[in-house]
């Protein structure tokens, strides 16, 4: 699969589309998503031209690997649901047509401030 510039990820990054920001670093960009499934659910995106996880760890750097876990970390940290700030939370990430991944763009949601609940139904 090839990258498609015209995802609305890509679109976010050339603030072509406008986002409600969390964090931004040289590596990631982390905004609310516009339809929470939780009381809190953000995303991080990486800002390199990756498709999804397998994608990603194939081509992306050493730097840009440690980038995108510490920005997660960092995100969590600042939205107060790390373990060391809060309860916890839980970061999922979408591959391909049977893992639900909706935009072809390496994302992680971020849910937490709640229970969130079984991992699968």
């Amino acid at each position: 699969m090839i990258y498609d510039d015209n995802n609305i990820f890509a679109k976010i990054l050339r603030k072509e589309i406008p986002c409600k920001k969390i964090y931004e670093d040289e590596f990631v960009l982390s905004f609310y998503d516009i339809n929470p499934q939780k009381k809190i659910h953000a995303l991080v995106i990486p800002k390199g031209k990756y498709i999804d996880l397998d994608d990603f760890t194939t081509k992306a750097s050493a730097s840009e690997i440690v980038g995108l876990l510490k920005g997660i970390n960092t995100v969590a940290k600042k939205l107060g649901i790390s373990v060391d700030k809060g309860k916890g939370y839980r970061a999922l990430t979408n591959i391909n047509e049977h893992g639900g991944q909706e935009v072809p763009h390496l994302h992680f949601h971020l849910f937490g401030g709640e229970k969130v609940g079984k991992m699968v139904e």
